[in-house]
């Protein structure tokens, strides 16, 4: 039942700022990098030097990523986000007070009800993140 090699991979859709958006990323998070980039070259249909697909890795989660060379009537929405489980009180500030610079705060950090400390927010490309404390 099933295929037990299917793998799901969180894709995501830039304009022009794939790559800034990794670098961000990958600077925030332990076990992260940039595991491949391909650029447009001249004459292609891309803008040349952006992203044409990359693949990323947060935490040792891979993401895949491209600077799309059309421009879609859509965005990121946060009807989609990232959850992140973090494991203490300085990253969760860390990392909310990073990802909120330029962005839109849906949900300060604040205790809830269903958690201690959580916050959620748009970081500045427009992908939401929901940053939740562990229990501990």
């Amino acid at each position: 039942m099933g295929n037990a090699n299917q793998k799901i991979t969180t894709f995501l859709t830039f304009e022009g700022s794939a790559e800034e958006a990794m670098n961000l990323y990958v600077s925030l998070f332990d076990d992260s990098e940039i595991t491949s980039i391909v650029r447009y070259g001249a004459n292609e249909v891309g803008k040349e030097g952006s992203v044409q697909h990359a693949t990323f890795s947060i935490n040792g989660q891979e993401f895949m990523c491209i600077d799309s060379s059309v421009k879609h009537e859509w965005t990121f929405t946060p009807g989609v986000s990232l959850f992140v489980a973090c494991k203490t009180e300085q990253e969760i500030d860390r990392l909310f007070d990073k990802l909120s610079q330029g962005g839109v705060v849906h949900m300060p950090l604040s205790n809830y009800g269903f958690s201690e400390k959580f916050g959620w927010v748009d970081d500045k490309y427009g992908v939401s993140w929901q940053l939740n404390l562990a229990n501990s």
